[in-house]
């Protein structure tokens, strides 16, 4: 087949590089022309997803791959389109903010092909697919879907750093506006994506119909905002807990040990591209939803929360100097969208002390870039917060903060033994060292 994918950013691009690995001919189209030329270098444009340096090197030399600027030169005579163009939400509405889709949406249909297969990856909300891209595509293509065209909804269900194994490892779900889009979908996806034995579940790993666009929309929203309500009631568990004189993480564990509990982890913020985007996005088109917007307004209130406790611990915190470990949003990940690492300084400088950020996957540059300070181990402070759940963090000690007085770890990640003498604060735990 030939397949184009518009947009090759952390998601697009492993899925092109899937695509062209099982065979088929892909053609990349994005408007970064940075991005475009190193594709076609065959070199990875950004750091950190498992695989995909050789793959795409792979990919692009055998001529199965290449990436375009143009979509005049990536859209004709498509067999399929599949679209992972960002999509953003205000952070003051809450409302969806189209304007890169649907200039991406304009874009493909003006070179859109009669019997080409659209499908729509980017997490929407519901009724998007029907009710905004099939009338823009049908009015500026001029042709008519379900008869020339065939449009669906195909959520991506990975995240970034391990996309193909998490490709394997999850069913594809897919949701049409007619019943022979879908079976176009789910033909489709069968021959670019490779599926994990799962005993676990009852209808079996694979390409799963979901009858309508509609549900493979809510089916993502709902994963998503199941997470941020389970995190969000995690937080508050975690509040009352330490309080109260309870370690909340060994209740968790408790509850979790009976089947039918499965509570998250209490921290400091909840970032990403997803968990903080999507309830948002459900809550735009189900505003009653008051248990969806109660835990986002719980998550959101984390990072003051965790300066409150440092505060409580530590005193005053006017012109002392603290250090924020960690500005990407989850460990691991060079990632800073939606972290708490800005609410956290924030926080901090509204109290008056003078902050740095520490990241062993950021330059002193990059951090300066974002808006910080940057803070070099073994420099004297007076206290620290611990935002991402960096590896390198488990074995940080005092010696290489010098005079830390308080720690409040904020993913519970470094080691208590290690931590003699320093006062010592985890979320949801009410002893500390």
């Amino acid at each position: 087949m030939r397949v184009s994918v518009v947009a090759l950013g952390k998601i697009g691009l492993p899925l092109a590089v899937q695509f062209a690995a099982k065979g088929h001919q892909v053609v990349g189209v994005d408007i970064n022309e940075k991005f475009v030329e190193l594709v076609n270098a065959g070199q990875e444009p950004f750091p950190g997803e498992a695989h995909l340096a050789e793959l795409l090197a792979e990919t692009v030399a055998d001529g199965r791959l290449r990436a375009t600027p143009d979509y005049a030169d990536a859209i004709p005579n498509s067999d399929a389109v599949v679209v992972v163009v960002p999509l953003f939400v205000d952070e003051t509405t809450g409302e969806p903010e189209f304007g890169w889709m649907e200039n991406a949406t304009r874009s493909l249909a003006e070179h859109l092909s009669p019997g080409t297969l659209v499908s729509y990856e980017t997490t929407l909300p519901v009724g998007t697919t029907r009710n905004r891209w099939k009338p823009m595509i049908e009015e500026i293509s001029g042709l008519t879907e379900g008869q020339d065209f065939h449009l669906v909804f195909s959520p991506e269900r990975v995240l970034t750093g391990r996309v193909f194994a998490d490709l394997r490892k999850y069913p594809k779900l897919v949701g049409g506006l007619s019943e022979e889009g879908a079976k176009r979908a789910t033909a489709f996806y069968e021959a670019v994506l490779d599926f994990d034995e799962r005993p676990d579940l009852e209808r079996g790993n694979g390409v799963w119909d979901l009858g309508s666009a509609e549900a493979a929309e809510l089916a993502k929203l709902a994963e998503t905002t199941y997470r941020d309500v389970n995190i969000g009631l995690a937080n508050q568990f975690a509040r009352f807990a330490g309080q109260n004189g309870i370690d909340v993480h060994q209740v968790i564990e408790a509850s979790n040990s009976q089947p039918y509990s499965h509570i998250h982890r209490p921290g400091i913020a909840v970032g990403g591209h997803c968990i903080p985007v999507y309830p948002r996005l459900y809550l735009w088109t189900d505003p009653e939803a008051t248990v969806v917007r109660a835990a986002r307004e719980a998550n959101l209130g984390m990072p003051e929360y965790t300066v409150g406790l440092l505060e409580g611990a530590y005193g005053d915190l006017a012109g002392a100097t603290v250090v924020v470990l960690g500005a990407a949003y989850r460990g691991g990940v060079k990632e800073t969208a939606f972290s708490g690492v800005f609410p956290a300084v924030e926080a901090l400088e509204s109290r008056g002390a003078v902050v740095s950020v520490h990241d062993p996957l950021y330059t002193d540059d990059e951090l300066q870039q974002l808006g910080f300070t940057p803070y070099a181990m073994g420099t004297p402070v007076d206290a620290a917060v611990l935002q991402a759940d960096h590896p390198e963090y488990a074995q940080l000690t005092p010696a290489e903060l010098p005079g830390v007085k308080v720690l409040v770890d904020g993913r519970d990640r470094t080691d208590p033994a290690r931590w003699a003498g320093v006062r010592r604060i985890v979320i949801g735990r009410s002893v500390s060292q």
